[in-house]
């Protein structure tokens, strides 16, 4: 059994964790055991500045022959307009057609929780956020820049297509994971023409999936209800700008952007893992980025490959690591970077 996985480090510490995730890949290879190739690319900030390329199409295509694909945070005050960053996640994103971004939102420790009333295992829901349409797709123009006169223009696109998909995705993985319900949101009651689609669409797919509770609440009502009462959610699918916004609430509520993975997938095909917090450029190399969400990502890219088992250890050490405080300073520990990882790859061996 043999897994490719490309690895782009990404840029300030993104570098740094990512290094931890790789340690914590090869020691997943050795345990279960798996054979396991890696192939790294240094598409960043340095070669952008170095050569002005970004992610040329070779790279995209030989993406393609890979299980995965492993990005870390990109950002570089050094490229002001981030150009280097967008057409490298984003070009990745939209050019492999990776529509779903599945964010689980899970708390693996009491103590990480912000809500009084409520424990760690009181936050356990997945998002499913539509990945390549919506507000993000660059549509639109300004027109009379810089004068009084200037009017702007941001278009927000929602086909047939891509909500049917993202909707169906987000109902069989339900099904497939034993969730009970799977909840819609948006604003249909003032964006009446872009979230009309989304009404019809998963009123539509939800008749094909009767066991599961089909709910609906507008975008503002559920972030209030994250809030109010976690427990209550399963699975959300929503549309790509709310998504953005309510699975930062969600990464809130499992303790931080610190530990929040996520996956960019297209089922079948070639996807990408990226941990979601930013690239930090002043922490960069001083060993005190918390590379927790970079190794929990790689437990969902290994299970989106089949290795489930290896998945599942991965997030027991890291659980394990969180309750034994062997963890960085913003997760209630003491250890830096690196041991942190020495600390999961340990822990993998004993659970």
């Amino acid at each position: 059994m043999k897994r490719r996985y490309a690895v782009l480090p990404g840029d300030g510490i993104g570098v740094d964790v990512t290094r931890e995730a790789v340690k914590v890949l090869e020691a997943a290879a050795e345990i279960i055991p798996f054979d396991l190739e890696m192939k790294h690319f240094d598409y960043g900030a340095e070669r952008f500045l170095e050569t002005g390329e970004t992610l040329p199409d070779a790279a995209l295509e030989e993406f393609k022959t890979f299980d995965a694909v492993f990005m870390g945070a990109l950002g570089d005050p050094r490229v002001p307009d981030m150009r280097h960053a967008r057409d490298i996640l984003l070009g990745t994103r939209f050019r492999l057609d990776l529509f779903m971004n599945l964010r689980p939102i899970r708390c693996f420790n009491d103590r990480l929780c912000p809500l009084r009333d409520f424990k760690g295992e009181d936050i356990d829901f997945v998002v499913f956020r539509e990945n390549t349409e919506g507000a993000y797709v660059g549509m639109g123009g300004i027109f009379k820049k810089g004068t009084p006169d200037e009017v702007a223009i941001q278009e927000d696109v929602n086909t047939r297509k891509g909500v049917e998909r993202i909707i169906r995705a987000a109902f069989e993985y339900a099904k497939q994971h034993g969730r009970s319900s799977v909840t819609m949101s948006d604003k249909s009651n003032a964006l009446r023409f872009g979230h009309d689609i989304w009404q019809r669409v998963f009123e539509e797919v939800g008749a094909e999936y009767p066991e599961i509770e089909s709910r609906h609440l507008y975008v503002d009502a559920l972030t209030m209800q994250m809030i109010k009462n976690p427990k209550q959610f399963d699975v959300i699918v929503t549309c790509n700008m709310f998504g953005d916004i309510i699975t930062d609430l969600g990464a809130q509520l499992q303790g931080g952007l610190g530990v929040a993975a996520s996956g960019n997938i297209h089922p079948g095909q070639t996807s990408m893992f990226e941990p979601v917090h930013g690239s930090a450029p002043k922490y960069a190399g001083l060993d005190r980025a918390n590379p927790v969400a970079a190794i929990l990502t790689t437990a969902m890219m290994l299970e989106y490959t089949g290795l489930t088992d290896a998945a599942r250890r991965v997030e027991r050490a890291v659980s394990t690591c969180l309750e034994a405080r062997e963890c960085t300073v913003d997760l209630g520990g003491k250890l830096g970077t690196a041991a942190t990882g020495d600390a999961v790859v340990r822990r993998m061996s004993d659970s």
